[in-house]
């Protein structure tokens, strides 16, 4: 059943509307009930559904901005919306925005159960299309990545050149690869950019979700003298490349990161150029966004290790020098690679440094939740964008460590430590102090007041304030929905974490993530 959220401001039609229709007979399940723009929208953060029927006029938050902030985050959420003013500019805005339609007070029930089956029609309608969309990206992985279908390579080959419009042999391509920073970025940028690139003459686009395109260049386009050298061809695409990311990123405030493979004369030959081009993504984190590369380029790239002192950065480390630990990475990874580096020399120190801080943490016993373990940081090494978010993960690493030791050192008792230890780790499960006093063979209210002594507050408010500062992490850093990083920090019941992150914070969930954009 598809979901239905019913938002107006007077509680007696509020209640009418969901009841003069029959919504389960429609398909329909109506699972949000709000008062206005602002209640409504932390329930459609909490809870999204695919239709808001709204009343236009209403306290906090109208219907029109609650309708844009929606489609801010989902573009198919499709909107019913409901006044009692007839003016021909709400209908004309309402119109803008893509609504479903627009009804006036009194409401008559058959043509909201009408506009309903519409709605719900033109839902399934974009389902399938999104399906055939999935499906035939589906196809363009596998045929690049060199598993054909039932048909020989070269049969695949033609199909797929059919579906570019280009011969299957006969011509010069190239093949390239576009990334695109996804941070903060609305799907609808990128549409209208595939759409201005689909434009350019000579040259066809593949959308290869989520954060890539596949661009085909005829040659021939780009080089009217079919006698010039492989270089030359090598420097007229990349330059026309180039000159076209420049033109799309300033237009559409995009950042992009091109990777040119070689050129290729038979459609059969597209995967093993695309492979080629792809493998280039990797240099993403030594040249950064902004630019365009080719395999010309990078072929005389050096190998050569980056100079890396272990032992200076583990004296720093211990000596808790954090500024000097701080330089001495930032030197390391920023101004010790030169741009002609290979990015291997890069991973190679990377995970270096990785297995030192592994290595620190283990010798001194720093156990606490606030660490990555090596899969983590491995994982972030080669999954980082750019070097600037790579050298930043080892320094908070590094500054961690080093807190951590003064935390060793500080004015706490070793039980005290061990429980703050304790709620690091395990936040998400059910603690309280009377079981962890009978761990640690102490009497519970003399352990409760040796705890408020020493950290200031309560066992219970410091582990609700762990538990409430890793979810506001999680709520400004990740797009993980309300009751999941409630469950993820140990509250079960999402109301009681919405109250007890208010008591903390001063908002709710859902108002702080909003207040993020700002």
């Amino acid at each position: 059943m598809k979901k239905v959220m019913i938002v107006e401001d007077e509680e007696l039609i509020l209640q009418g509307i969901r009841n003069i229709v029959d919504w389960e007979a429609l398909g329909l399940s109506v699972v949000h009930m709000a008062h206005d723009g602002v209640e409504a929208l932390e329930m459609w953060e909490e809870e999204p559904v695919q239709i808001v029927v709204t009343d236009i006029s209403m306290p906090e938050m109208d219907g029109l901005t609650l309708l844009r902030k929606i489609r801010e985050k989902e573009e198919r959420v499709r909107f019913i919306i409901l006044t009692g003013y007839d003016e021909f500019a709400y209908a004309r805005e309402a119109v803008r925005l893509d609504v479903e339609n627009y009804i006036l007070k009194p409401i008559n029930e058959e043509e909201l159960e009408r506009l309903l089956r519409e709605t719900v029609q033109k839902l399934d309608e974009m389902d399938k299309e999104k399906i055939r969309y999935i499906d035939e990206k589906t196809q363009w992985m596998n045929f690049l990545h060199g598993k054909s279908g039932k048909d020989t390579p070269e049969a695949e080959a033609v199909k797929f050149a059919e579906m570019t419009g280009l011969p299957a042999e006969g011509r010069r391509y190239r093949a390239a690869v576009m990334k695109w920073n996804t941070d903060g970025l609305k799907e609808k940028k990128i549409t209208d950019m595939i759409v201005e690139l689909k434009k350019e003459e000579g040259l066809k686009i593949v959308h290869l979700p989520p954060d890539s395109l596949l661009m085909i260049l005829d040659e021939a386009c780009t080089e009217d003298d079919s006698r010039k050298d492989d270089d030359s061809y090598d420097r007229k695409a990349q330059e026309y490349l180039a000159e076209l990311q420049n033109h799309m990123e300033s237009r559409f405030n995009i950042m992009t990161f091109i990777c040119i493979g070689p050129s290729f004369d038979r459609f059969v030959d597209l995967p093993d150029a695309y492979r080629s081009a792809r493998k280039l993504q990797k240099y993403l984190i030594i040249e950064g966004y902004g630019n365009c590369i080719s395999c010309r380029q990078i072929q005389n790239r050096k190998n050569g290790a980056i100079d890396m002192d272990e032992a200076q950065l583990r004296k720093f480390i211990l000596k808790k020098e954090k500024e000097a630990a701080t330089d001495y990475v930032d030197e390391l990874f920023i101004n010790s690679l030169r741009k002609d580096a290979a990015v291997s020399s890069l991973y190679h120190t990377a995970v270096k440094t990785a297995m030192l801080l592994q290595d620190l943490k283990k010798e001194y016993k720093l156990e606490s939740g606030r660490f990555h373990d090596l899969s983590e940081l491995m994982e972030t090494i080669f999954g980082a964008d750019d070097i600037h978010g790579l050298k930043t993960a080892f320094i908070t690493e590094i500054i961690e460590i080093i807190d951590c030791m003064h935390e060793e050192d500080s004015r706490y008792t070793p039980v005290v430590r061990q429980i703050i230890a304790e709620v690091q780790k395990n936040y998400k499960e059910d603690m309280n102090l009377k079981t962890l006093a009978y761990r640690y063979h102490m009497n519970a209210s003399y352990l409760g007041q040796l705890f408020q002594k020493e950290v200031g507050c309560s066992f219970a408010q410091y582990l609700s304030n762990t538990k409430n500062g890793i979810a506001k992490d999680l709520i400004l850093n990740t797009n993980m929905k309300i009751n999941e990083i409630a469950k993820q920090v140990g509250y079960p019941d999402t109301s009681y974490f919405y109250r007890k992150f208010k008591q903390s914070y001063g908002v709710s969930p859902a108002s702080m993530r909003e207040m993020k954009k700002y």
